[in-house]
């Protein structure tokens, strides 16, 4: 089987891998059984993989055919856990991306690393024959990328299920793209992905894959605790949703002698929640729901703030306004791509932003209608498309969208139609912003 091919219902079978015969710990093949017969809702969800424009978006975005990518659903990343890893590649500029499972994934962070900064993916995946049909689909594209056999031989100390055997890993890693080991070895095996987290440059990222399943919830869980400095949320985007994790500070945690101990009272209680899970506790509950649209609750957030601060700003004598600005001097110094606005609007004021990752732009505009709004742009993740989606905040209607890597909220006061029509004139539906 190729990368190429249409998608299979499950994982390949490990008769397939190099490493045919793998101990079967009963209490591991419990996990799978139970896991299993749960997880079902999820594995349906995944099924279609995101919308097919939004694949052919996301191949014209990277300059690539629309053949280049199969159906993408089941067991492989879907659109949205794509669109992430372009969206970091952009932002981080990475050395170096250590991905775990190859695949659809690989093909994207080559491509998307070959426009955006030239670095190298280094990739691994339990499969001798997967890796040599991935190396050939790459090298069909002229994408080159450092894809290694990494047998699931090894064991790991804190979580259970088979590991891969990693060789050639960079020391430093900017970019961590967790798409495996499968839940079928075990629904928490892909926890010992922690193992490289120490390794992870200054505002390194992790993206874990499937995250809205029971089992990455779990392994989500314990990261939290046994990383505080790494900050983890996970985005309901896509099919399957992805955890997001960005290291804030220098320091890598110690993990404490009582490791093992609350690793084991984790293992308890999830097998408490799946059985719940498995008698109709599954939409609700300690798990949480399936996944569902993102609410861009930050992106709206940062949107309404940067308006009550413009608006601040007019009503007070000893801040001088900036109505000057110059776009490509704006996008070569942030990477901030300004839309194109209407000739008859007037722009009062422009102002960096501070946000979580980057400086946004804050603009205050003034229509012929003497409208009074607020256009916030900002390298952000939203369930938006170039089509503007709507939201309220504070009395104010925020119409915002996305287009490529940027993401767009236009805000103002007064009827939520008139704030959509204001924001479909700038809104690009679906062009890349220039």
């Amino acid at each position: 089987m190729t990368s190429r091919d249409l998608t299979g219902f499950l994982p390949l079978n490990e008769a397939h891998a190099a490493q045919s015969e793998w101990p079967r710990r009963l209490s591991d093949m419990a996990w799978r059984i139970g896991f299993g017969a749960i997880g079902w809702p999820w594995l349906l969800a995944s099924l279609s993989g995101g919308r097919p424009a939004d694949k052919r978006a996301l191949l014209d975005e990277l300059g690539l055919p629309h053949d280049a990518l199969p159906h993408l659903g089941s067991w492989k990343a879907d659109v949205g856990f794509l669109r992430h890893i372009v969206r970091e590649i952009a932002r981080l500029r990475p050395a170096h991306v250590v991905e775990l499972g190859a695949g659809a994934s690989s093909l994207i962070a080559a491509r998307a690393l070959q426009l955006h900064g030239g670095g190298r993916l280094h990739s691994f995946d339990q499969h001798g024959g997967f890796v040599e049909a991935t190396r050939q689909w790459l090298g069909d594209h002229a994408i080159d990328a450092d894809i290694r056999h990494a047998p699931l031989t090894h064991d790991s100390a804190d979580w259970p299920g088979r590991w891969y055997a990693l060789e050639g890993v960079p020391e430093r890693i900017d970019l961590i793209i967790i798409d495996g080991p499968p839940w079928s070895v075990h629904p928490l095996v892909r926890g010992a992905a922690d193992s490289l987290f120490a390794r992870l440059s200054p505002n390194g990222v992790v993206l874990l894959d499937d995250a809205a399943r029971p089992g990455e919830r779990i392994v989500a869980r314990r990261w939290r605790e046994r990383w505080p400095h790494i900050d983890f949320r996970l985005m309901r985007d896509g099919t399957k949703g992805t955890l997001v994790g960005r290291r804030r500070d220098l320091t890598a945690p110690v993990a404490n002698d009582n490791e093992d101990g609350r690793t084991w009272r984790h293992m308890r209680r999830a097998a408490a929640v799946a059985a719940l899970l498995g008698i109709g506790w599954i939409a609700r509950g300690e798990l949480g729901e399936f996944p569902q649209s993102a609410q861009a609750s930050s992106f709206l957030d940062e949107a309404a703030a940067s308006r009550r601060a413009g608006l601040l700003r007019q009503g007070m004598a000893s801040q001088i306004e900036s109505a000057t600005f110059d776009a490509q001097e704006i996008q070569r110094s942030t990477g901030i791509i300004l839309p194109a606005l209407p000739g008859d609007w007037r722009v009062t004021d422009v102002q960096l932003f501070p946000t979580t990752d980057s400086p946004a732009i804050a603009m205050t505009i003034v229509t012929p209608e003497q409208e009074t709004l607020s256009l916030f742009a900002d390298k952000a993740e939203t369930p938006a498309e170039a089509t503007p989606l709507v939201a309220r905040r504070a009395g104010d209607v925020v119409a915002y969208w996305e287009v490529g890597t940027m993401a767009y909220a236009l805000t103002g006061e007064g009827d939520t139609r008139r704030i959509l029509h204001l924001a479909g004139t700038i809104a690009p539906m679906g062009r890349t912003p220039h």
